[in-house]
């Protein structure tokens, strides 16, 4: 398997003026959307800016009458599950079983509903959402009108093996629902009671688990980053119960439903499960559905459409991961099932903010080995995208399959390319000059070696003068700065990164803080900030996810009540290795 260097390695070919697998440059071009991320700053700030809470286009719906979903699309596309019932089993020849949720018991509160996907994605007026039809709508008690739930069969690689069967073991989709504007989007709930997909589980998720994807699905997509999106998160006194730490401390939690939202949620192992079981007339039929829906610029009649599926697949992955890793984001459970085909970011479980900058981070307790560190993302990426050429190979030529080689080994370079880029972005470079790896090399192993905070040294860096970064005694309150300049190279790194600034010339430092600011966020969701208010949303104090969810709307501006909270300060001291487990 071929190897993508880690940020930490990055560091050290930066240094060493080396270019990852420059061999692998030539096959750039067979990647046909290389260039569709060009406009770094300009996409980011289209998400910042997309939409304003005080006005509305349309009249939004303020009752349910005329919200419709459908299946009858995937219905009609695939054979469904022979079997009927919820027990649990192994499915053959299908692609969705038909299963309804499993209403919560107890009585039900909204604690959490995202205003710009009620109206601007469900064309909902938010007020619905006190009524007690979306309490029961939006948990899984009352089915939307036109919905017949379906639960997805899919597979996967799990820490690297094959994991046979899993599936959608506690979520349930309700349907496809098309907004005014034309898009459209498949609502699912997670949480919403058991499946035949749901192996030794109870179909049910937490509120701990379910405040957190809550919370970061929406301060993901506010950051600019593909992801599905979140809706609503109600709870409910039902018992649920968890050993959170497998420690054999088996507790008593409640259950908790998310409503989120994708354009699809088709991924690697929808693919993987149907070619491990050799029938491949449905995988045929599942690409073909996933090219016709989403890749309208394949053409469906072109023998070489699942070719040029994979590589913008390939190309897609190696954008996201950079995404994230300019964001310091990591995923925490990097399986196959855990990666979209449309290259968004689903599945939020035991994710992390990066705080002190470690290439080596893992937020999953249950990752001892390390194999979903932050710094091995995009390795991983390539392990899982391996595997999905290995899905195709049985509908590929011969011919077709050293295409779909030859596209593979361009990964690195994509994402290396990308990974650059982002970084430039992140440090306002300019233009190209042949330094500027080594630049972003050089502050990343400063960073490293004195543990800086991640998102604070580049916000930081942005929003100091020049003046003040060259004489470091004016920096008292910026702690981040002050941590990298304890380093010994510190000054070096500052004298050439001002010279580069100064060599770009034609506008004010003034102008290139308002620049940076845009793109380094003063805010992420860090562990500490989900962990305060997780405990005290279980004891049925939601102020803080209130907060949280406010904050990270606009994680670019600086806000009194977030830098009151401490979102900005130096971690408490009780974060130091906070991770989070795997159970919900």
């Amino acid at each position: 398997m071929m190897v993508i260097y880690s940020a930490s390695s990055y560091v050290l070919l930066g240094l060493a003026n080396l270019i990852i697998m420059s061999a692998c440059m030539d096959y750039c071009d067979t990647i046909e959307s290389c260039q569709s991320h060009d406009d770094t700053v300009s996409d980011r700030q289209h998400y910042i800016h997309a939409f304003n809470f005080n006005k509305s286009v349309e009249k939004h719906l303020h009752d349910f009458d005329h919200f419709k979903l459908s299946c009858k699309k995937l219905i009609e596309a695939f054979p469904l599950d022979q079997v009927d019932g919820i027990f649990v089993r192994s499915v053959k020849n299908c692609i969705f079983s038909e299963s309804d949720p499993t209403p919560l018991k107890g009585p039900l509160r909204l604690v959490a509903v995202s205003k710009e996907v009620i109206e601007g994605m469900l064309d909902l007026d938010v007020a619905v959402s006190q009524s007690e039809n979306f309490l029961q709508y939006f948990s899984g008690g009352r089915l939307f009108p036109g919905s017949s739930p379906l639960t997805h069969r899919y597979g996967g690689h799990q820490f690297g093996y094959w994991a046979g069967q899993l599936g959608d073991g506690r979520a349930h989709l309700l349907g496809e629902y098309t907004s005014r504007k034309g898009e459209r989007w498949e609502l699912q709930l997670k949480g919403s009671g058991k499946t035949p997909y749901s192996r030794s589980g109870d179909g049910r998720a937490v509120v701990r688990s379910s405040v957190r994807e809550f919370l970061c699905s929406e301060a993901m997509h506010f950051l600019g980053v593909p992801t599905s999106r979140a809706a609503s998160l109600i709870v409910s006194e039902e018992a649920v119960w968890r050993d959170q730490f497998y420690n054999g401390e088996v507790k008593k939690e409640r259950g908790a439903v998310v409503l989120r939202l994708a354009t699809s949620w088709f991924r690697i192992g929808s693919l993987e499960i149907l070619a491990k079981a050799e029938e491949l007339d449905l995988l045929r039929k599942l690409l073909d559905f996933v090219i016709q829906e989403h890749f309208p610029s394949i053409d469906s009649n072109d023998p070489d459409k699942y070719l040029i599926f994979y590589s913008r697949v390939v190309n897609e992955t190696a954008h996201l991961i950079a995404q994230w890793m300019s964001i310091g984001f990591a995923h925490g459970v990097c399986n196959t099932d855990n990666f979209s085909l449309l290259s968004i970011t689903i599945d939020y479980g035991p994710f992390g903010f990066m705080e002190a900058y470690n290439p080596n981070f893992v937020p999953n307790t249950s990752d001892g080995e390390r194999r979903y560190s932050i710094g091995a993302q995009a390795n991983v990426g390539l392990f899982n995208l391996e595997k999905l050429l290995e899905a195709l190979t049985p509908v590929l030529t011969l011919e077709q399959r050293q295409g779909a080689g030859q596209v593979l080994k361009g990964y690195p370079h994509i994402y290396q390319m990308r990974f650059h880029k982002l970084f430039k972005a992140k440090l306002d470079l300019l233009g190209e000059e042949e330094e500027d790896e080594y630049l972003i090399a050089f502050l990343l192993k400063l960073m490293e070696d004195t543990g800086a905070d991640f998102t604070m040294t580049f916000r930081q860096l942005s929003e100091a003068s020049m003046q003040q970064l060259h004489n470091m005694s004016n920096l008292q309150v910026m702690w981040a700065l002050q941590n990298l300049a304890s380093h010994k190279l510190y000054p070096e790194w500052v004298s050439m990164y001002l010279h580069r600034l100064k060599r770009q010339g034609g506008d004010s430092d003034e102008d290139r803080q308002h620049r940076m600011k845009r793109i380094n966020p003063r805010y992420v969701l860090r562990n500490w900030m989900a962990e305060s208010a997780v405990r005290k949303a279980e004891g049925n104090d939601f102020s803080e996810v209130k907060l949280l969810q406010q904050t990270l709307v606009q994680p670019y501006l600086t806000q009194d009540v977030a830098e009151e909270a401490g979102y900005a300060a130096q971690p408490p001291w009780w974060a130091q290795g906070l991770k989070v487990s795997c159970s919900s």
